[in-house]
């Protein structure tokens, strides 16, 4: 049995299949759903609609993080995700994370409702994001990634790509926890397609099971990214019939929570995956 997800107000079990947290990005320039999300009443119906269709989580960010992806302002950022959270803090009742590399953004969100941090540079990009996990009580997911997202595919290299980043997260989550963040309230993330090529992400796809069993959960964020097209050997595949596949393949390993932009479709194919008896790990 893994021990729940504390978020401050409210623990997530994870025992009876992966958490789904659905993207909602409110940037004009996203690598899959950029610009689709900027007005506020298109993201809160955007939002409100998966949780409907079965979302455990909503992730906000309001600063894109593909690959060479230009970098905004704190103030812009704020800009962008303050109104959208403002009003589904009111409205949801699942948790907003904040997907943010900035405290500043971060404690404005949280100020507003948000029960997570979503750093793609693992607490490490800012450093007065620590303090703002610590002092906030909120949950942390802290992801893995080599270099940033201007220079982060140009070159990826590892030796063992599975074994530093297993033990990157180990020593993240070691500062974290001596930073006075509770271990309960810590996810990692590998970070798939952050620094990694296309075979990197699926060794550390395969080895899902290894990561799922670090002591911490494990949030894989696959959706729709290049591999999928890359193992299709199809740059015009459906990619959401590719991050579906994925999607069953790391909760059949025992993923904990998986990121997806298509809610209904991942949790639809989830509850009958389970039923049918795939997932033997959700079953105790």
């Amino acid at each position: 049995m893994t021990k729940p997800w504390n978020l401050g107000r409210r623990q997530l079990e994870l025992n009876e299949r992966p958490l789904v947290m659905g993207i909602l990005n409110v940037t004009p320039d996203s690598f899959s759903d950029g610009g689709q999300h900027c007005d506020v009443d298109v993201a809160v119906q955007t939002a409100l609609q998966m949780q409907s269709d079965g979302a455990d989580i909503i992730d906000i960010g309001g600063e894109s993080t593909r690959p060479y992806s230009t970098a905004v302002s704190a103030a812009e950022e704020t800009d962008r995700i303050a109104p959208v959270i403002e009003r589904l803090s009111q409205e949801l009742q699942i948790p907003i994370s904040i997907d943010t590399s900035k405290a500043s953004v971060a404690k404005v969100a949280i100020q507003l409702g948000a029960e997570i941090i979503n750093d793609v540079t693992g607490l490490k990009g800012d450093r007065e994001m620590p303090s703002v996990a610590v002092d906030s009580g909120v949950g942390v997911c802290v992801m893995h990634m080599q270099g940033t997202p201007q220079s982060m595919q140009d070159n990826p290299m590892y030796e063992n790509v599975v074994d530093e980043i297993c033990d990157y997260l180990i020593q993240r989550r070691n500062a974290c926890l001596e930073l006075g963040i509770g271990e309960d309230r810590i996810c990692l993330d590998p970070g798939i397609g952050f620094g990694k090529t296309h075979q990197h992400n699926l060794q550390l796809l395969q080895a899902t099971r290894r990561l799922a069993n670090l002591g911490s959960p494990i949030l894989i964020g696959h959706s729709r990214k290049g591999f999928i097209a890359h193992v299709l050997n199809d740059r015009d595949a459906d990619r959401t019939v590719g991050t579906i596949g994925v999607s069953l393949a790391v909760a059949a390993a025992g993923a904990h929570i998986i990121r997806v932009h298509d809610v209904k479709s991942n949790v639809d194919a989830l509850r009958l995956f389970r039923v049918c008896g795939a997932i033997g790990r959700f079953d105790g």
